[in-house]
C-alpha cells in the first residue's frame, strides 16, 4: 500500500522521464533521463520525511524500490542490486 508522500519515476508516451506522487493526477516534474527524474525525486522525498521510490524502466517493469531517510522500513530487505 502506498503513502502519500511515495514517488515513482517512469517513461511517459512522449519519452520524457517523469516524477510523480504516488497520489496525483498530474506528474511533479518531467525530465530528459531518467536520472535526472530520480535525482529530482530523492530531493523531493527527502525534504519531505522521506518515503519509497520506485523506479521503472523503459518497459514500464519495475526495476527497483528504495526507503528514502527519514522513511522508516520496518523490515527492510538485503540490497541485491548491482
Amino acid at each position: 500500500m502506498s503513502k502519500d508522500q511515495d514517488r515513482t519515476v517512469y517513461r511517459n508516451a512522449q519519452g520524457e522521464w517523469v516524477n510523480k506522487r504516488n497520489d496525483a493526477e498530474r506528474a511533479s516534474t518531467l525530465h530528459r533521463t531518467q536520472a535526472e527524474a530520480e535525482a529530482a525525486a530523492r530531493g523531493m522525498l527527502s525534504r519531505q520525511a522521506g518515503g519509497e521510490l520506485t523506479l521503472k524502466g523503459v518497459n514500464g517493469q519495475i526495476r527497483s524500490k528504495d526507503t528514502i531517510a527519514p522513511g522508516n522500513d520496518p523490515l527492510p530487505p538485503r540490497d541485491s542490486e548491482n
